[in-house]
């Protein structure tokens, strides 16, 4: 498999252009979900990090093993000089630290201080936008770039657990393709969660509406990535300014996807207990779950700390408001689903039942990735320039631009 670039366009910037997404998907470490996560950095960084990712697996069985080896490689990659590099490293130790651990905050800062220093010259502005909910009150960061005599505007959004500074090099692929674009934390993400104390609500369109206004801009197309398949669905159906939605991939059902690693029956005992106000046999199955399992451990830990609960039981019952099977049909736009058929969070016919939901969308364009071209994955880790491509291709095919 091959280092190249999907997206071939001279840069608007001063350095070579930072758009040139990894291709390929490896199968590094026996746990699928540690597994993905090294992907993820491949797929920004390239042939260095694919060797690197290789050398430690073998050292990693626990969370505090992938710990220790990426800060080792992180402190490697400045002694070279691989500032961006040690950025995604010191990010990925700190992606699974947990909140209350004491280094959180210090490796998060360190994190930010990377990436503003290696994405200084490319124009991107940080904006905090005041933001209130309830009893909440905070700012939401924000970034935009906009190119000389835009075409459109894109608003871009993640999901359950990135930060909006891993988006910088699709925030600068679309910018390069002459789309006007502003990228955001919204409340349970980034900077809103941890320096502010947004807890996630899945009223997407109250963050969506404060950052159109804040911006004023007019029409807009609406990208979520991960979660954000739910949470821009679910702002388009109440936000008339989005005009386009991308679900970067789909996400029907929240919670079907959050049990998608627990075995059938465990999923019964755990579903009924929910519908039943049942709180300690959920608690109770889930720390036994959580004891075996990394992708479990991690979820439900960092599931209470996204939506603000302090039990397992609470964490499922906020999930659980997280679908569009309700109001996919007040969703009146042009609307692009995109999926990864071996995905190892959201099932595969999430999709179709996403698509038939979309009982009243002015168009609806579905694409499905496969191992063949490398996009098998969540989010097209492992092809992401091919997700940028498609993304672009369709928004110019529904607003008449060229790509």
């Amino acid at each position: 498999m091959q280092n190249n670039s999907n997206i071939k366009k001279k840069s608007l910037f001063q350095k070579e252009s930072p758009t040139k997404f990894h291709v390929g998907y490896y199968d590094i470490h026996e746990d699928v979900s540690l597994n993905f996560q090294m992907n993820r950095w491949i797929s920004l960084l390239g042939d260095d990090s694919l060797e690197e990712m290789k050398a430690i697996a073998p050292k990693i069985k626990n969370y505090a093993d992938w710990k220790r080896e990426f800060l080792a490689l992180a402190e490697k990659s400045l002694s070279s000089g691989k500032t961006l590099a040690a950025a995604y490293y010191i990010r990925s130790a700190e992606f699974f630290t947990f909140a209350d651990s004491p280094d959180k905050k210090d490796l998060r800062e360190r994190f930010l201080k990377l990436v503003a220093e290696e994405y200084a010259d490319t124009g991107l502005k940080k904006h905090l936008i005041p933001y209130t909910n309830g009893l909440e009150s905070g700012f939401l960061p924000a970034y935009r770039l906009t190119p000389e005599d835009p075409k459109d505007t894109i608003v871009l959004c993640g999901g359950f657990d990135a930060y909006i500074e891993e988006l910088f090099p699709m925030m600068l692929s679309i910018a390069e393709h002459g789309y006007d674009i502003i990228s955001f934390d919204g409340p349970g993400q980034g900077g809103a969660l941890e320096e502010y104390g947004l807890s996630m609500t899945h009223e997407w369109e109250k963050p969506v509406k404060a950052v159109l206004d804040y911006f004023k801009t007019g029409q807009v197309t609406l990208i979520g990535m991960s979660l954000g398949g739910y949470l821009a669905v679910r702002a388009a159906a109440y936000e008339p300014r989005v005009l386009r939605v991308i679900a970067f991939d789909v996400m029907y059902d929240f919670i079907g996807s959050y049990l998608k690693n627990v075995d059938n029956f465990s999923r019964f005992i755990l579903m009924t207990a929910l519908a039943t106000g049942l709180s300690a046999p959920v608690n109770a199955l889930i720390a036994k779950k959580a004891k075996t399992s990394l992708i479990i451990e991690w979820g439900i830990r960092q599931g209470m700390h996204v939506t603000g609960t302090t039990t397992p039981f609470a964490c499922l019952r906020t999930i659980e408001k997280y679908t569009t099977k309700n109001i996919s049909s007040l969703v009146r736009q042009d609307v692009l689903l995109m999926a990864g058929n071996e995905d190892h969070y959201v099932p595969v016919d999430q999709l179709y039942s996403q698509a038939r939901a979309l009982t009243n969308a002015r168009s609806l364009t579905m694409r499905l990735f496969t191992r063949a071209e490398h996009g098998q994955s969540h989010c097209q880790v492992g092809n992401m320039g091919l997700a940028a491509e498609t993304i672009l291709a369709w928004t110019a095919s529904m607003s008449g631009h060229s790509t």
